[in-house]
């Protein structure tokens, strides 16, 4: 064996530096993890990781607009990838700042938590990439595992940890029967690489055992993307994570697992999508009915997003079905759009979590409108855009992909979109009602029961507040929620309503993000 022949893959360093910034990141913030001092903890490694997604998004504005395969085609990097990079980024920076005053970076530790975060980014910015089937499942176990940490990191929370249980043991499901569909199509086409595959289906898409791969890989897809009815995770995970790695998980994994799902089937199954489409069409119809219904009798507002979440699963498969350049464009757009409604509503959530007793219930909403406008507001727009309501980027995003699903000719398809909006105004609505035309419930009298006494809550929480150092002198009180998550809320909520009345520079981008899978119509 000659020594050229061990020799290496070539890797293009440019094209891969916002990989590099987000692993390097990661690396950076466990070692200052490790520095004493509350303050080199509590500031500096949160600058760190902020740092990193910052360099990772500058790098991602330098490599945009080239479209290249790197690391020997396991890789390919073009303007569909980068657009889900900036997403993923805004989502990172969204919780970076969210998680500031949370528990769980005493408990779990402050750089174990934002490495943990990184590594996460840096799984779904390689899924978004992956043309390789090797470096799918890599990119999806690098993202999975993280978050199954990152959900139970509240260790002194029952729910929390419950959530990370079942997050890992549904997850787990999830990926082996991704990885059997993987198996099934390799077997079918012997290549890995998404190209390959494509020329291996010209003329043989019928193929029993292509067919069996493509729909085990659809159903391993379905329990990432809490598709119906592979959704049965997500309500109690999304209630049981911490507020905002429940945000961070429902904006940036839907990104880069549709992401993925695009390139795959739109590039290396596109010619027997005559085959997988009525699947897949099917599974978003159930998807639609499935999410908006069983959100309509929720209380808990985590709950509700998550059966929300679900609703809007179908609306974005409606993009995936067709197989064409619009399709690319409108499933791309309303990941973007869907990034502000979600983490909106998720920073005014965490905010009355910390602000009431009542947690996330709906009653802790209850006379929002007067006694906090800055939340009430950004919750409101968060509502009607994802209702659809005009004026919004909700709404230009579902007629986006209703346009996509008529020109596909799956019309039906995009009446099922205007039938699930339509089932969504019982819930969503519910909530603007409940902030703007219900008075704010009255205080507890002390005494009248142990839940209402505060020496007996305060016994209750003593545990907690023990392992948290005192705040700093000027610092916000936690029961305000923080500055930086009425940050958070206002604006991303005034993006929501922003990219609603112009929304052509997220039209732009998701343009390119279409014009990137070359072969579609």
């Amino acid at each position: 064996m000659t020594f050229a022949a061990l020799k290496g893959p070539y890797i293009d360093w440019a094209a891969l530096s916002p990989m590099v910034a987000l692993l390097g990141g990661a690396v950076l913030v466990l070692m200052a993890g490790l520095v004493r001092g509350r303050v080199a903890r509590s500031f500096g490694v949160p600058f760190v990781t902020l740092a990193s997604l910052g360099a990772f998004a500058g790098l991602t504005i330098w490599q945009f607009h080239r479209n290249k395969s790197i690391i020997a085609g396991a890789l390919h990097v073009d303007d569909l990838a980068l657009v889900v990079n900036f997403l993923l980024a805004a989502a990172g920076t969204a919780a970076v700042a969210l998680s500031a005053r949370q528990s769980a970076l005493q408990q779990a530790g402050h750089g174990e938590y934002h490495a943990l975060l990184l590594s996460s980014i840096a799984g779904m910015a390689t899924l978004a990439e992956a043309q390789n089937l090797v470096t799918l499942f890599l990119g999806i176990e690098l993202l999975s595992i993280s978050l199954y940490i990152l959900c139970a990191t509240e260790m002194r929370r029952e729910q929390s940890l419950e959530a990370g249980l079942k997050y890992l043991i549904i997850g787990s499901v999830g990926s082996a029967t991704l990885l059997y569909g993987l198996a099934l199509v390799y077997g079918a086409t012997a290549s890995t690489d998404f190209s390959g595959i494509a020329r291996a289906l010209q003329g043989n898409a019928s193929d029993a055992l292509l067919l069996t791969g493509i729909g085990l890989i659809v159903v391993g897809f379905a329990f990432k993307n809490s598709v119906a009815p592979f959704h049965q995770w997500t309500p109690d995970v999304y209630q049981g994570a911490p507020t905002p790695i429940t945000a961070f998980m429902a904006t940036a994994t839907k990104a880069a697992a549709f992401a993925v799902f695009l390139r795959m089937f739109d590039v290396a199954f596109i010619q027997a999508q005559e085959d997988w489409g009525p699947l897949v069409a099917a599974l978003a119809a159930v998807t639609i009915v499935v999410g908006n219904v069983g959100a309509l009798v929720q209380t808990s507002l985590k709950r509700l997003l998550a059966w929300s979440s679900v609703g809007q699963a179908g609306y974005l498969l409606a993009g995936v079905v067709v197989a064409t350049r619009l399709g690319v464009q409108a499933t791309v757009f309303y990941l973007a759009v869907y990034l502000f409604m979600n983490v909106a509503a998720f920073a005014v959530v965490l905010a009355r979590e910390r602000e009431t007793d009542l947690g996330d219930d709906l009653e802790a909403f209850a006379g929002l409108g007067a006694t906090r406008p800055v939340l009430a507001w950004p919750m409101t727009l968060a509502m009607l855009a994802l209702a659809g309501i005009p004026a919004t980027a909700g709404f230009i995003g579902k007629f986006y992909l209703i346009d996509a699903a008529v020109d596909g000719g799956y019309t039906w398809l995009g009446v099922m979109i205007v039938i699930g909006s339509m089932i969504s105004l019982g819930y969503y609505l519910r909530v603007v009602a409940t902030m703007w035309m219900r008075p704010a419930p009255a205080p507890a009298i002390a005494g009248g029961s142990p839940e209402a006494d505060p020496t007996s809550m305060a016994l209750e929480h003593s545990e907690l507040q023990q392992d948290e150092s005192p705040p700093l002198a000027g610092e916000p009180q936690a029961r305000y929620g923080g500055i930086e998550v009425a940050v958070v809320a206002v604006v991303f909520g005034a993006a929501t309503l922003f990219f609603g009345i112009i929304p052509s520079p997220l039209l732009d981008l998701a343009d390119h993000a279409g014009r990137a899978l070359g072969g579609l119509l």
